[in-house]
């Protein structure tokens, strides 16, 4: 078995409009009845995820908080893996007039417009904090914390290297995670710079694209796929 977990981004990828179909979730159990492992790295905070996906079980490790937040569903145990700007910080958003702000265990998130505006506090702090942008989220988060920094974290706790999992992504700040992997694919509604970086782009897309990809994986363990295993 060439490829030994499948490491899937959550809203564009796995879910559409926030939603998981029935058959996806069913994709998810065939690949873990074959002894594979399965991660989810998302953007989202944990407490909003919980509410959104009711089958968090079916995942070994959730890499939450854009790769700031560890959760380990089988304990329902979970582990900052960083730390949260200080509340200076969203204070000083909210007086530039950055609104909404959702603040998590340590991420700090918005929408487009506003990364110009969280550029300019950022400088301003003197805080060693990023940007990340995610379609029209915008996510602050401390400097080199990313989804791939996340993962490497998941993976060490399963016991799973890098280059033996199948990265699934559809945006921007998926890029850095799927390049960390043996594998990437993209489902068929990613952004085009995530078609260019992976080594398969599905016909389907958000969950049919997942289920393509463990269909593949299952079957051929992706020895034809373009690029995978060089």
């Amino acid at each position: 078995m060439r490829y030994l977990a499948l490491a899937t981004d959550y809203d564009g990828t796995l879910a559409h409009r926030g939603e998981v179909d029935e058959a996806t979730f069913a994709a998810l159990a065939r690949l873990r009845e074959s002894a594979r492992k399965v991660v989810l790295v998302t953007g989202r905070e944990l407490d909003e995820l919980t509410k959104v996906c009711p089958r968090l079980d079916l995942f070994d490790r959730v890499v939450a908080e854009n790769g700031a937040l560890l959760y380990r569903p089988a304990w329902l145990e979970s582990k900052v893996l960083a730390e949260r700007p200080p509340e200076s910080f969203v204070e000083a958003l909210r007086a530039r007039g950055v609104t909404p702000i959702s603040v998590g265990r340590v991420v700090v998130a918005t929408w487009r417009p506003h990364e110009t505006t969280i550029a300019e506090v950022i400088r301003d702090s003197g805080l060693d904090l990023q940007i990340v942008l995610n379609k029209r989220a915008v996510m602050v988060l401390p400097a080199g914390v990313t989804k791939a920094s996340g993962l490497v974290s998941a993976l060490e706790e399963i016991g799973v290297s890098p280059s033996d999992v199948v990265a699934v992504g559809d945006a921007e700040n998926d890029l850095d995670f799927m390049a960390l992997c043996g594998c990437s694919a993209a489902v068929a509604n990613a952004l085009d710079v995530v078609k260019r970086q992976a080594d398969i782009v599905t016909q389907n897309d958000h969950g049919p694209g997942v289920a393509e990809v463990i269909a593949l994986l299952l079957d051929t363990d992706l020895v034809r796929a373009r690029h995978c295993g060089e």
